[in-house]
């Protein structure tokens, strides 16, 4: 009699949890196109646009917010002081217009034959010709506002002294060191007060 009880008490004894699972408890693997928690979708993602801050003018002609912008876009400049010493210095060769002529005539690139022509107004030969030669590798009008700002930038003696524009913390009177040497003026004239009056202008 003992013999036959013992196997039913083993068997009513062992534990619920120790019990297989049943396929109802087995949960199915999410469906191919289901996402599963955790996941992103990709369809879903909200992307934040950051906008990047930069220096602008917005009481300045059209022309002068033009090189603003470029000098920002095509190199590292940050700081207002450098920025507002170069557009000074422009200020002072052309007054912003490209299709002038050293002496003020309103000519083209190739009525221009003597003195200095365009925004900086380049004056040596070499530096003239660089011009006309990069206007013609890039198809562009070197009498035009957009071409000669592109020449200025990549124009070999400005980069050489682009490092000097691109430190911080400077006054406008030592970013002027570097424009002279960029530039090579002869008569300093009104550029460092037409420096320091964008530094007033300019707004983050």
């Amino acid at each position: 009699m003992f013999k036959k009880i013992l196997p039913l008490v083993l068997a009513t004894s062992i534990p619920a949890a120790c019990a297989y699972p049943t396929l109802s408890d087995i949960k199915a693997p999410p469906a191919v196109n289901e996402p599963v928690v955790g996941e992103v979708n990709p369809e879903k993602v909200v992307k934040i646009e950051v906008e990047e801050k930069k220096w602008k003018c917005p009481t300045c002609s059209p022309a002068e917010q033009y090189v603003l912008e470029q000098l920002q876009e095509k190199t590292n400049i940050v700081d207002r002081n450098a920025l507002a010493t170069i557009l000074g210095n422009i200020k002072s060769e052309s007054n912003f217009h490209a299709n002038i002529c050293e002496g003020g005539a309103r000519v083209s690139y190739h009525n221009c034959h003597r003195g200095g022509y365009g925004l900086i107004q380049w004056t040596s030969t070499g530096r003239y010709l660089g011009l006309g030669k990069f206007a013609r590798k890039y198809d562009c009008d070197p009498s035009e506002l957009k071409c000669q700002t592109r020449y200025m930038i990549n124009e070999p003696i400005f980069q050489k002294y682009l490092p000097e524009f691109e430190g911080t913390g400077r006054p406008v009177r030592q970013y002027m060191v570097a424009a002279y040497y960029w530039l090579g003026w002869g008569i300093k004239g009104n550029r460092e007060l037409y420096a320091y009056d964008y530094v007033k202008k300019f707004v983050f």
